[in-house]
């Protein structure tokens, strides 16, 4: 006799396993658990075999049915149900979709969490509405050329071009795995506007380097933001790093601030030297927020730091607009000082925290050029002084 809603419904989960029929090798199975799915039993090549369809309620009695119809046209064109299931189960994991958010999940360990969002979030809107079911393998240069081309037509061409690198590295993680044989983003290469290279806008000449000291010291905004502006200059910390500091980092024996992986671009300790400028302003700041656990924290809680907009809201304050300075401005200022005055470009790189090609090397050496770099912060940090008090 049939199957109905209200039988299936009504149905209770025994000690046992039960098997409710409906016919035409339809059945559904109800778990001791009280899992209910359905299943359908039927021969292949003169072998007995079951299929699984899918869960009840999730899978009505009505799809069931259907589901159950469609196996037995499989069937009757000689196509065994449970292989054709099999196909399309591995074929879901080939789609570009699937490789791109394994790839990430693989790389997230390594990159920080605004860089892993970034990452996922660039992708998501520019690629997944049109690419995301497509079989990895058998996407075409053409295709994947109209989809960047559609991040052009926005005029977001820079933004075209680092789509295009994150989706290569999906395509070569396709290779690695078996899910693709060539690099299809390579293909492309020459192929999308020629992005404009805008430098991050920096105060590079000592005078104007001097006002803007000047300037940070007469800030008439928030003690916590104008001890960050000044750590900026004498760090060459990225302003994430800054503002997100914890005291439990700072070394003030040692006269180092140990900042951690988790919270470095790169995901590679750094060990930065404080001068005593640095230091000064650390002890300073620490009498204001030094019972809680945040260097920097907001106004509204201890327990966030301030806002990544806080340090450029700041420079407009002060009268500099985003032509003329940025919060990363400070180290392109410190970069470019500290070349023309000779220093070692491998200590000012360390410094920058930027990552040396041998990256095993820097791993397992956060230390590197420690002895140097501190005589370079000792020796930058009085270059500093000298320029605010020479300031008109």
């Amino acid at each position: 006799m049939p199957l109905t809603d209200t039988a299936i419904r009504a149905a209770k989960p025994t000690a046992t396993p039960q098997k409710l029929f409906d016919g035409n090798g339809l059945f559904l199975f109800i778990a001791p658990s009280g899992a209910k799915s359905w299943r359908l039993k039927y021969r292949f090549q003169g072998r007995e075999k079951l299929l699984t369809l899918g869960t009840y309620p999730l899978l009505s009695l009505k799809e069931a049915r259907e589901s159950c119809t469609d196996a037995k046209k499989m069937l009757s064109g000689g196509i065994d149900p449970s292989a054709e299931k099999k196909i399309r189960a591995r074929s879901a994991q080939i789609t570009f979709g699937a490789v791109a958010r394994e790839w990430h999940e693989n790389q997230k360990p390594v990159w920080t969490d605004g860089y892993a969002r970034d990452v996922l979030e660039r992708i998501d809107k520019n690629i997944f509405p049109y690419l995301e079911t497509r079989p990895i393998g058998e996407i075409t240069p053409p295709e994947l050329l109209a989809v960047l081309r559609k991040i052009e037509v926005r005029g977001a061409v820079d933004q075209a071009h680092r789509v295009r690198s994150i989706c290569s590295l999906v395509f070569r993680y396709a290779i690695a795995t078996g899910r693709a044989e060539r690099d299809t983003a390579a293909d492309l290469r020459g192929a999308l506007k020629t992005r404009s290279h805008t430098p991050r806008a920096a105060l590079t000449k000592p005078d104007d380097i001097g006002g803007l000291l000047r300037a940070i010291d007469d800030f008439q905004g928030t003690f916590v933001v104008k001890c960050g502006l000044q750590l900026l200059a004498l760090t060459f910390l990225r302003p994430g790093e800054i503002r997100l500091g914890e005291w439990g980092e700072v070394d003030f024996t040692e006269k180092l601030w140990r900042i951690p992986a988790k919270r470095m671009k790169m995901r590679l300790d750094l060990l930065v030297p404080l001068s005593r400028q640095a230091l000064d302003i650390l002890h300073n700041l620490h009498e204001a927020t030094g019972d809680g656990r945040l260097m920097f924290p907001g106004l509204r809680s201890p327990e966030k730091a301030i806002s990544d907009a806080a340090f450029i809201a700041a420079l407009r304050r002060m009268g500099y607009p985003k032509e003329e300075m940025c919060a990363h401005g400070f180290r392109a200022m410190a970069s470019t000082l500290l070349n023309e005055q000779g220093y070692s470009p491998d200590v000012i790189e360390r410094q920058l925290a930027h990552v040396p090609k041998n990256k095993i090397r820097a791993a397992y050496n956060r230390a590197e050029y420690l002895p140097e770099r501190r005589k370079m912060m000792d020796e930058w940090a009085e270059y500093l002084d000298d320029l605010r008090d020479k300031a008109t």
